[in-house]
């Protein structure tokens, strides 16, 4: 089971969401670290070690660091709009 890193980030977002809402994202996350690379997840090009995956009309952006078995969430966003990659982009530098 790997660690995982950034709930904070992930606390943050999902206050003021409904209880259903937030349980959808929360599942989803705790998910990821017993399977870092689920099915859904999709690789962000351009990025080493760097997946998204969607929970509902949200999209969660993290990082997989296989040597230290580490997931890292870096983002939570809306996925109907390009805001969270915006937002990753400028994370990166």
């Amino acid at each position: 089971m790997a660690k995982l890193d950034g709930l904070g980030t992930v606390l943050e977002f999902l206050r003021g969401l409904s209880p259903k809402i937030s349980n959808q994202i929360a599942k989803k996350v705790l998910a990821l670290n017993i399977d870092p690379r689920p099915n859904d997840s999709e690789h962000l090009k351009g990025y080493l070690n760097f997946y998204r995956v969607d929970s509902g009309e949200y999209r969660i952006i993290y990082r997989f660091i296989p040597e230290q078995d580490l997931v890292e969430i870096i983002l939570v966003g809306k996925r109907n709009d390009d805001e969270v990659y915006e937002q990753f982009k400028r994370l990166m530098g």
